[in-house]
């Protein structure tokens, strides 16, 4: 979920798999006696001999990973991190890296709870199919039978919007489109309401971008399919308790006060910089990233996917519609496509099935290999700039047999070629003379977002949001446009340290063939918004 390109989420799900640390864990490997075990519940000699290769496969692998993800953490300048392998129904591996907080020694361990952004969908998806199951709800209901305030801007597709696509990313709208509402204090149904002004920018149910909205509203349904508050009620009663997965949360309040979590850090030019949890993000977007969890519960997460919706005696969802979750829905190139809360990469060995998740503190990778009995979790305490996905690809490339890429190394060569880019525009002085801002002042209005205010304050211009009490900050660019960044003042303090000096959008002021100013519009593709002038 980055707001600069730190989305809900997003945690860079559209990117292909493209330290000073010090170390707390264990190792849990399989024994010869597990493989007997499972001879006895009638696997079969061949089929057990495969999976003593593959657990020696992953022992084997074992010191080159921990060794790669070091030098990777170092590289990358993350504090901590924890990582844990799934194989035969047990959680064969796990081991954490470095620390909790940056600039303190307490180690982060194997149960320490991170948060997991966008690696819920998936959890989403699998309460959609447990409702399907339960025939409360079908892949294919209209969403505005569901919810009859939900439009967009094509009513045509408004009306034919399905519950499948909700998940699928599949939408025709923008990337992360309207995600910065929740952070400047609007509330869900405000975002809801948002999407109508939302431009198309694709083919629906043809091109591929990755939104978080329609996860919140996919919650929400299933919230009043089942009589509940929430959608976290929903997934503890459906997954998290016959998982077993106790540690797993969905409030800042929960894992700030839990003993063992670890601290989000925003990256900067230098070290990474701690951030507070904050309840808008991304706990506000419900199950487009709101879970905090750990190794062992993910774990269990992972097993249930691998033995196809069953977990110990009990049927956890259908394997009919858990495939459902797993079937590819829109391209995003030509080996990685978007399925329903995961994505499913085609390699020359086999397919991968997968999430990341990114909030502004955290990064995480969660994956499977159902032909192999693997699943793979890779949980950090930096904002996800892309490490979780590159050593989860190191390891994956290994065991299948896949070529053999070092996917740190490009993933900071791109980083680093965006962080310098970041720099060069905001080193950017104004192009132009700038015109004194006095006659910017005044009212202005949006559909959905309420009055604005714009005054000069200081020699400096502002745009306080009434609805939500937001002050921007408006930092000259060019002739009537300007760069809106959140100001660090009031309930939003905890919110700015979060984001940092991240610009919200550009914000162009329009004229009239007299030279008038009419309006202000929000430029950035994700937060297109017109307020016209009252006075």
């Amino acid at each position: 979920m980055p707001l600069r390109n730190r989305k809900v989420g997003a945690d860079s799900a559209g990117r292909i798999f493209a330290g000073r640390s010090s170390m707390a864990g264990l190792r849990a490997w399989v024994s010869a006696g597990c493989v007997a075990t499972l001879i006895g519940f009638g696997i079969g000699q061949a089929a057990a001999q495969q999976a003593g290769a593959m657990q020696d496969r992953i022992d084997e692998l074992a010191p080159a990973f921990e060794t790669y993800l070091q030098a990777g953490m170092k590289a990358a300048n993350v504090p901590g991190v924890a990582v844990g392998i799934v194989h035969g129904d047990k959680l064969v591996y796990t081991k954490a890296f470095g620390v909790k907080e940056r600039t303190k020694p307490d180690p982060v361990t194997p149960d320490t709870i991170f948060q997991i952004g966008s690696t819920t969908k998936a959890f989403l998806s699998a309460t959609l199919a447990q409702a399907v199951d339960a025939g409360k709800l079908k892949w294919d209901d209209r969403v505005v039978d569901r919810m009859p305030e939900f439009q967009l801007g094509d009513p045509w597709v408004g009306r034919d919007f399905r519950m499948l696509d909700l998940p699928a990313q599949r939408s025709g709208l923008g990337p992360y489109v309207y995600d910065g509402l929740g952070l400047l204090g609007f509330d869900q149904q405000t975002m809801i309401r948002a999407l109508e002004d939302a431009p198309a920018v694709g083919i629906f149910r043809s091109d591929f971008a990755y939104l978080n909205i329609p996860h919140m509203i996919a919650g929400r349904i299933l919230a009043e399919t089942y009589g509940v508050a929430a959608w976290s009620d929903v997934v503890k009663k459906g997954i998290l308790d016959p998982l077993g997965m106790a540690a797993t949360s969905w409030t800042p309040e929960v894992i700030e006060t839990a003993p063992d979590h670890a601290v989000g850090h925003r990256a900067t030019d230098t070290d990474p910089v701690a951030i507070p949890f904050h309840a808008s993000f991304p706990y506000g977007f419900g199950p487009a990233g709101n879970l905090n969890s750990n190794v062992p519960d993910v774990s269990r997460w992972l097993r249930m996917q691998l033995a196809r919706g069953i977990f110990g005696e009990n049927v956890i969802v259908s394997e009919a519609n858990l495939d459902v979750t797993w079937t590819p829905r829109v391209a995003m190139t030509e080996r990685v496509s978007y399925a329903v809360g995961w994505v499913v990469t085609a390699t020359p060995n086999g397919r991968i099935i997968w999430h990341n998740g990114g909030t502004t503190g955290f990064g995480a990778h969660v994956g499977f290999v159902p032909d192999r009995d693997i699943g793979l979790i890779v949980l950090s305490n930096l904002e996800n700039n892309g490490f979780p996905d590159a050593v989860a690809q190191w390891f994956y490339d290994r065991l299948m047999g896949n070529p053999q890429v070092d996917n740190v190394a490009l993933m900071l060569t791109a980083l680093h070629a965006k962080q310098d880019q970041a720099k060069r525009v905001a080193n950017q002085k104004p192009l132009g003379t700038i015109p004194p801002f006095g006659p910017y002042a005044g009212t202005y209005a949006s559909r959905v977002l309420g009055d604005a205010t714009v005054r000069e304050v200081d020699g400096k211009l502002q745009m306080v949001l009434e609805t939500s009490e937001a002050v921007l900050d408006l930092k000259p660019i060019a002739l009537d446009t300007f760069e809106a960044r959140l100001q660090p003042s009031g309930a939003f303090a905890v919110v700015a340290a979060m984001t940092g000096d991240d610009v919200l959008t550009p914000v162009r002021f329009e004229r009239d063939g007299n030279g008038v100013i009419t309006g202000l519009r929000w430029t950035a593709p994700a937060m297109p918004q017109l307020f016209e002038r009252q006075r």
